[in-house]
Order: C-alpha cells, then structure tokens, then sequence
C-alpha cells in the first residue's frame, strides 16, 4: 500500500485520522500580547479533499464561527474522506474588539493575496494563503452583513465554473448569486490557486442568529458530501431549487432623512415597486424609493437615520416570479413579501 502524503500547518504534521489544534502566530501588540490563529484540522483516515472553513475575516462577522464549532462537533467528521481545516477566527484582533477591521484600520478582505513584509493586514493575508489555501482543494467563507445592516442567507460563487456551479448548488441556500470577483479578497486569491470556494453570507454581525446558523451547518455538509468527503446518506438537508441571480446592486438614498422600509429581508419586488419612504424631520418632505426591477431583498439597512447616496436596499436580479413559481422552488426563509 502506498505512503500517504504528509500533512502540516505551520510545521507541525498531521496524521491520518487525528485532529490537532494548531496556533499560527501573526505578531505581537504594543502590551506583549501575542496574536495567534487557531487551527483546528481533522484529517480522515482516507485520502480525499482538502476542505478549509474560515469565518470572522472581518471581525465582527460571527455566525460563521458557531456555524462552524457546530460542524466540528458533528459526528459524520469521524469518518470522512479527506481533511478538514477549521478557521473559526480569522481576524482574531477585529474579534476581540468586535470590530470589522484590524489595528490599523485595514480590511483583511481586500489584502488578498498578501505580502510576507507588507502592512499587518497583507502579513496576515500572506501566511492564510502559504499555510492554508495553498493546501487546500475546495474551501467555503462565512460571512454575515456589515455593522448595522443585515443579508438574506445566500451563496456567492464564480458559476461560469463548473466544478465551484456544482459544489454552490449543493449548499443548498434559497439563492444563488454569481458574483464577481473583489480585488484583493480571500476568494479571488483562492479562485487563482484553482481552489474551489463559495461565501456564504447570512445575517448581521455581532449576533448569533440560529435559523441562519442551522442553514449553514446544513449546507457545508451538504456541500462536503457532494464532494465525496461524507456519506450523503447520513446528511440531512433542506432542499432547495436555488434561485440563481446574476447581478445585485444597492438602492441608495435619494435624499437625507428618515427611512421607513415596506419590504422586508427576503422579499421578492416587482420593476417600479415603492419599497422605501425617505421622510425629513418636519414632514415636509416624503421620497418614494423605487426599484428599477425585479429582484428579491438580499439586504438591508437597519439604521432608520440615512444621508443622501447610502445604501438602504440590496437586491439581487432576478426573473419575475410569481407565488407558485417561489413555492415550487422552495423559496421559504423567510415568506417572501409578494402579490
């Protein structure tokens, strides 16, 4: 029988069939304490996919981190095909002050892919790609919305690739978007390792929000059966006919004020529906914010004080559909708002 290939994080090996927890050091702070990544890795006893899931890239971004302590205690891992590196924390400095960004203010998620004597931020991006990308097959982002705004579960993929089409549709999230890629994101950096990997996004940051959580323990194992590292038959899924968008783009504020919404995350809009009031302080002014087309509700705007040019509304393009045409697709977390 043939050796199996070595497997190390950081320097330290990994055998078939044990789980290690690996410290990745990233620097130390003015007050001598010390910046580490954890790395959890669960490698099988047989050869398979190298799967890594990351969360909390942005700090404050949180539901990827119980999404994935869930999957690391899921039974099925005890037998899986492949390796599994768990990155729950990310951007350990942003989580610790739950804050998006780093010490000196820079998104981890646009210094991609990195620079070994670059700013913290690029020094941070170098290392996750030499340490864990650069050994990995297939990989999966969790995210939620920014500070003050919250996003409808969904995956975020390159769809003009087959291989990366078929693992998103197995996640099985209610909406697909084929999304372009960001300069200087972590998934732009893996896309050009030939890595596939998807971002799931779904909720809004600092908050632990359990329906969305359970979407995403659910649709990464759906997503490691596809790709043979789990026996499909012991994964329990909710099956969608993904809604697939081709585009999103935010409707801003035409004027400053207050903002009422009278649709909700999750709605499905019609060309020209009013889904947005802007109000001023006296009530002399009242602004109907329309959408140019249909599409569906991926995120909000949660602060009702708005100024002039801020995004209030993120839709996804979609083709018009109807209530049974939704129902027949499973489109169901949550109701969709429609005639």
């Amino acid at each position: 029988m043939p050796r199996r290939k070595q497997f190390s994080i950081n320097g330290e090996k990994v055998a078939p069939g044990e789980r290690k927890t690996i410290m990745l050091p990233i620097a130390e702070l003015y007050d001598f304490t010390a910046l580490e990544i954890p790395v959890h890795v669960v490698r099988g006893q047989k050869e398979g996919p190298v799967l890594f899931l990351s969360a909390a890239l942005h700090g404050d971004e949180i539901n990827g981190v119980e999404i994935i302590r869930e999957i690391l205690k899921s039974e099925l891992l005890s037998e899986i095909k492949g390796t599994i590196i768990a990155i729950p924390v990310v951007n350990i400095f942003g989580f610790h002050n739950k804050s998006r960004y780093l010490p000196d203010r820079r998104d981890l998620n646009r210094s991609f892919p990195g620079s070994k004597h670059g700013s913290l931020a690029a020094r941070i991006a170098h290392l996750f790609m030499k340490e864990i990308v650069s050994k990995c097959t297939h990989g999966i982002d969790f995210h939620t919305g920014a500070i003050h705004r919250s996003n409808f579960p969904q995956i975020r993929a390159s769809l003009d690739n087959q291989a990366t089409k078929d693992f998103a549709t197995s996640f099985n999230a209610p909406i697909m978007i084929d999304s372009h890629m960001r300069d200087g994101s972590l998934r732009e950096a893996a896309r050009k390792k030939k890595v596939n990997i998807l971002l799931f996004e779904g909720g809004q940051a600092l908050r632990f929000e359990n329906d969305v959580i359970s979407m995403g323990v659910r649709g990464t194992l759906a997503a490691m059966s596809n790709i043979g590292m789990i026996d499909e038959e012991k994964v329990e899924t909710t099956k969608y006919d993904s809604i697939v968008a081709q585009d999103s783009f935010w409707l801003r504020a035409p004027n400053s004020g207050t903002v009422r919404m009278s649709v909700k995350l999750g709605s499905y809009v019609k060309k020209g529906q009013t889904v947005a009031l802007i109000l001023d302080l006296l009530g002399d002014v009242e602004i109907e914010v329309t959408t140019p087309e249909d599409g569906i509700v991926i995120g909000v705007n949660n602060l009702p004080l708005v100024t002039l040019g801020e995004a209030i509304i993120h839709l996804a393009t979609v083709e018009r559909l109807n209530k049974r045409e939704l129902k027949k697709r499973g489109f169901i977390y949550p109701q969709a708002d429609i005639d």
